[in-house]
């Protein structure tokens, strides 16, 4: 089948791998791609937000199936306008994707079928905001109520902190009408991932996500620098758990409440004393967990995205190697926040070929005069696939000391919780 994958991050880069080792895809589209899938794929260079012309792509190129990589075209509803052509879409509809497109959806959702999570508390002003922070005191977690690509939560440890993000999210360069305020969490953060047609549940794996800059998850919080799958600390005991207390009430929830879910569910899990708790979800696949993920998946991946999209009657079971794999994210120097574009990287294939277990996915990649420049913040995923995390890890970094890219970095402790 002519099928068109949305997107262009590493997510996308590696979908489009995988997506291309299935028998029943007989020609990818990426929209917009990258200078990576542009390698594997044809990209076509329109914008995410022109619905229109992306509709009349889809027409006039016989395009048959739709898989959505990342969340801001479905919050604008894309996926319901493709729908309406009786086109299979996987991801879910603009009104489901409030699960990731509003925090206070989502917790309101928690409360309603006392789904365990954070205590939270919801602010339309600054005012009241502010004298829930002060009443409260810190650690405390204040999040944007809407999109900000990974980067709209902070995770405030002192009251100055607190302040601080509260006046930015109301008065800043990316203000935002609402904010929903939570309780502080201890443990071990993991990302879970599950399949669902509206009814049935189909879980596939976990990972483990590192949201801080830098080592020692110190620095700001970014979209996410590099994962690794599976999570030791996320055990068959407390998956059980978390499909019956958490996944399950959600799906069933969204379902009473007229709008059910069909995609793929990534719920942000922490971990404590063997239990788990919602610390969010997202309606796509993450970013760079997919990466980790879609090296272990032995399954078809058309087969299984395209069973969830026509609520087929059979849904096969998703299939994962038993080896550990790792991405790590080189990003540009300044991320997240201002850094250069149109930095030359050199010497990737050099990279790649270091070890049989490794593969580069791009993510803020183009070509330009014929090389690689980067015009992203997050700019490359290094992934490797070993028996153990350790020679995973050391294949990837190996990797990465003979890429040439003087403005980039990357964190160097990928995977030390489970290395500990």
């Amino acid at each position: 089948m002519k099928i068109l994958l949305i997107g262009s991050g590493g997510r996308e880069h590696a979908l489009a791998w995988k997506l291309l080792q299935s028998p029943l895809c007989t020609h990818l589209s990426v929209l917009p791609g990258n200078a990576g899938i542009e390698s594997i794929a044809a990209c076509v260079p329109l914008s995410m937000d022109d619905h229109d012309t992306i509709l009349n792509f889809i027409q006039t190129n016989g395009i048959q199936f739709v898989i959505f990589g990342p969340e801001a075209p479905l919050v604008a509803g894309l996926s319901d306008k493709i729908r309406a052509t009786n086109i299979p879409v996987f991801g879910p509809t603009q009104a489901a994707s409030m699960l990731e497109g509003s925090k206070g959806f989502m917790k309101d959702l928690c409360a309603q079928y006392n789904i365990p999570t954070a205590s939270y508390a919801r602010f339309d002003e600054h005012t009241s905001a502010l004298n829930y922070i002060q009443t409260t005191g810190a650690p405390i977690v204040i999040k944007q109520d809407g999109l900000a690509a990974g980067k709209g939560v902070v995770v405030a440890m002192t009251m100055d902190e607190a302040v601080a993000a509260l006046h930015d999210m109301f008065f800043g360069d990316n203000k935002n009408q609402s904010v929903v305020i939570e309780e502080f969490l201890e443990g071990e953060e993991v990302s879970y991932f599950a399949l669902t047609d509206g009814v049935r549940i189909i879980p596939l794996t976990s990972a483990q996500d590192h949201k801080r800059a830098f080592d020692g998850d110190k620095g700001p919080n970014t979209g996410g620098m590099g994962a690794y799958s599976p999570t030791p600390i996320f055990t068959k005991e407390i998956e059980n758990e978390t499909i019956n207390t958490i996944i399950k009430p959600t799906i069933d929830g969204m379902a009473k409440n007229g709008v059910p879910f069909a995609g793929v569910l990534f719920a942000g899990l922490m971990i404590e004393n063997g239990k788990a708790k919602l610390i969010e979800y997202n309606v796509r696949f993450g970013d760079p967990e997919c990466q980790a993920i879609m090296r272990r998946m032995d399954s078809d991946l058309v087969e299984l995205l395209y069973a969830i999209a026509t609520n087929a009657k059979i849904i096969p079971t998703p299939t994962f190697n038993d080896d550990t794999s790792i991405c790590v994210v080189m990003a540009a120097n300044g991320y997240p926040a201002d850094y250069k574009k149109n930095t030359v990287i050199k010497n990737l294939e050099a990279a790649e070929a270091s070890d049989d277990s490794v593969k580069i996915f791009h993510a803020g990649t183009a070509k330009k005069d014929g090389q690689i420049v980067a015009i992203g913040g997050r700019v490359l995923g290094i992934t490797s696939m070993h028996s153990d995390l350790k020679t995973a890890q050391h294949a990837a970094y190996d990797a990465i000391a003979l890429i040439e890219w003087a403005d980039g970095f990357c964190r160097r402790d990928i995977g030390y919780r489970a290395l500990k």
